[in-house]
């Protein structure tokens, strides 16, 4: 069974970094995708980015050029590496993978 494990939020003034880490416990990781979702406060919880098996990755448009979603396959880790931060990126994020969600980190970025 898939479990996940967040970490790396926090806060950061705006246009700083936070890199967020996701370790997955379970076999075959390399054989599925995973994405990072987030919620914020009174809104629903959307995809901010997903990576296939094979490589592929989608954005939601409001963090291309900003977000980098990477995974090291030997460490059973999915990184969601974050630049350039805004107020708007205040949320909590949680890591997916296999209709597994992680327990969520928060990030909050001040103006």
């Amino acid at each position: 069974q898939v479990q996940l494990v967040e970490s790396g939020g926090g806060l950061v003034q705006a246009g700083g970094s936070l890199r967020l880490s996701c370790v997955v416990s379970g076999s075959f990781f390399n054989t599925y995708g995973v994405g990072w979702y987030r919620q914020a406060p009174g809104k629903q919880r959307d995809m901010v980015a997903f990576l296939t098996s094979g490589g592929s990755t989608t954005y939601i448009d409001s963090v291309k050029g900003r977000f980098t979603i990477s995974r090291d396959n030997a460490k059973k880790t999915v990184y969601l590496q974050m630049n350039n931060l805004k107020p708007e990126d205040t949320a909590v994020y949680y890591c997916y993978a296999r209709g597994v969600w992680g327990q969520g980190t928060l990030v909050t970025v001040s103006s």
